[in-house]
């Protein structure tokens, strides 16, 4: 065989591997987040999907150390976890983990606190980006005005609920089921889409105040690791959360 069709060969065989590589991880991804009105998943499925950035690439905001055992240990843990429960008690997994979530009351501890792990650090990881901008506009910041007079009341108004969760947990800016924006928080990993949440409504953006989500950097700073994570929030994406409904 001659050299040139031995490399022409190498070229198909290498374009083939290549091609079913980014196949495989487009299908992982889509599991992971399916992707909903507006371009943004709305739809989340069971396993972990790829983080969209590096583990750097929220410095100096969230440190590298932080954002790698964040989502290598305590995000995958999760997930683990979450597959497990919906074995062990028969989960419809062909549905998405919004709908599994909405029914929380019907199942175990384990699925209510992984399913919920699970899902509130799949939105997590995409609120927040390299570069963001200082603050929403369109349709979301004429939103956030007629519900909070203001983005920066919002702002204080956000950073208040994140602020005075007692103990681990969230803080929220849903969507309620009259199409209103409202801020909330939850304990734990629960949230709003649980049929046992205090205030029900679409999460369009999340905040996580667990310990392990800032204590190697900001150790007891709670408030300025809240003050400076504005700094990274991806509006962009809120924004099409926000539009799908």
């Amino acid at each position: 065989m001659s050299s040139s069709n031995q490399s022409r060969r190498k070229f198909i065989k290498q374009t083939s591997q290549a091609g079913l590589l980014m196949a495989g991880a487009s299908a992982l991804h889509l599991n992971a987040w399916a992707i909903g009105d507006g371009g943004y998943g709305l739809q989340t499925g069971f396993e972990q999907s790829p983080l969209p950035y590096g583990y750097a690439a929220l410095e100096p905001v969230i440190d590298t150390m932080t954002m790698e055992l964040h989502y290598s240990k305590h995000a995958a843990a999760y997930a683990k976890n979450l597959k497990e429960a919906i074995a062990a008690e028969n989960i419809n997994s062909q549905q998405s983990l919004e709908a599994a979530l909405a029914s929380t009351s019907k199942y175990s501890a384990k699925f209510r606190n992984n399913g919920g792990g699970h899902f509130n650090h799949e939105l997590f990881w995409r609120c927040m980006k390299p570069g963001a901008a200082a603050k929403p506009e369109g349709a979301l910041a004429k939103a956030m005005d007629s519900s909070f007079n203001s983005f920066e009341t919002f702002k204080t108004q956000f950073a208040d609920a994140a602020k005075g969760r007692f103990g681990s947990g969230w803080a929220w800016l849903i969507v309620t089921a009259d199409k209103k924006l409202k801020i909330t928080s939850t304990p734990n990993q629960d949230n709003p889409l649980m049929d046992i949440a205090e205030v029900k409504g679409t999460p369009i953006l999340a905040l996580d105040v667990w310990e392990h989500a800032y204590y190697l950097k900001y150790q007891n700073r709670r408030p300025e690791y809240i003050e400076n994570w504005f700094k990274i929030v991806n509006w962009d994406f809120v924004a099409e959360r926000f539009s799908a409904h």
